[in-house]
């Protein structure tokens, strides 16, 4: 993977996808935390507080090597994705509530994650083999997750018109460069793809379905309506992994590291979905969304 596939154009995929982020958000969207404050508060406890101890707990119980140890609590401290907004129109969640906690989530990633990076390097490795995001690498997370995304808002305040013409072209730019920058990064590893799944796999594969089971229940233990915890459910299952695998390679440098992300970015797909079809009926039978909740993204 240390190539200019990751080094150079997966950053530049990152960045499209977090600048086809802002063209989609205004200050609304953060202002709308106060329209869905239980739900708001309940996923981003899972997301920013619970996960990371459920992830540092499985690691242990696995017994993982140190390196992708710390993979995995990377993968647990990156932010959601994009990618659940479209699952959770798919699957009857609240769209709204997806781009408002997307939007905070990012926001709050760039404090929360050089943290949990640090202390688990300082855990697993001893702090000696990596040198750590200090302080310049915290500032270049800052710029790889806010700038592009900030950019476009500011886009999207200017020139709306524009912003909202060029939000789905920039969404679909991002998926398609994705998709290539991720299938020439397989063919490229491909004879080390088995045994990436054979190290990580298992790993992965559990914690991205006990990410969902968590970023549902929880809201529906706490009395969330189903539309919420299903957006909930697909925010925190789908993390950004290709935030997770430009961080480790780039800032981290280290390709062992972006494994448990590479592997969990081939897996949630399908596990969302088939989550995701396990309570789509029962979202459309027994609980329709409350009077007066927005189920897609009002206008800015």
């Amino acid at each position: 993977m240390d190539s200019a596939l990751t080094q150079v154009l997966l950053p530049i995929a990152l960045g499209i996808v977090m600048l086809g982020l802002g063209l989609g958000l205004a200050v609304a969207d953060f202002r709308r935390v106060v329209v869905f404050p239980k739900a708001v508060l309940v996923a981003l406890a899972c997301q920013v507080l619970l996960l990371p101890v459920v992830c540092f707990g499985l690691v242990l119980a696995l017994d993982l090597p140190p390196v992708l140890a710390v993979g995995m609590m990377l993968l647990a401290a990156s932010p959601g994705g994009t990618t659940a907004n479209l699952y959770s129109h798919l699957f009857g969640g609240n769209v709204a509530l997806n781009v408002t906690l997307t939007a905070v989530n990012s926001v709050l990633a760039v404090f929360t994650l050089p943290i949990v990076v640090n202390l688990s390097l300082d855990h697993f490795l001893d702090g000696t083999d990596q040198v750590g995001l200090q302080f310049d690498k915290v500032v270049q997370v800052f710029a790889i997750v806010l700038v592009p995304v900030a950019l476009g808002m500011l886009v999207r305040a200017r020139r709306r018109a524009f912003a909202e013409r060029m939000h789905r072209p920039v969404r679909i730019l991002s998926v398609v460069v994705l998709v290539l920058v991720i299938a020439g990064a397989i063919i490229q590893e491909r004879e080390n793809l088995a045994d990436s799944f054979e190290r990580a796999g298992l790993a992965a594969l559990l914690f991205n379905l006990v990410s969902l089971a968590v970023g549902y229940f929880a809201p529906r233990l706490a009395k969330v309506g189903r539309p919420e915890s299903v957006a909930a459910a697909m925010e925190v299952g789908i993390h950004n992994g290709t935030l997770a695998i430009v961080i480790a390679t780039t800032l981290l440098d280290s390709t062992e590291i972006a494994i448990p992300a590479a592997v969990y970015s081939l897996i949630m797909f399908f596990t969302a979905a088939g989550f995701g079809y396990l309570i789509h009926p029962r979202t459309a039978a027994e609980d329709p969304a409350p009077a007066g909740t927005l189920n897609t993204p009002p206008p800015h």
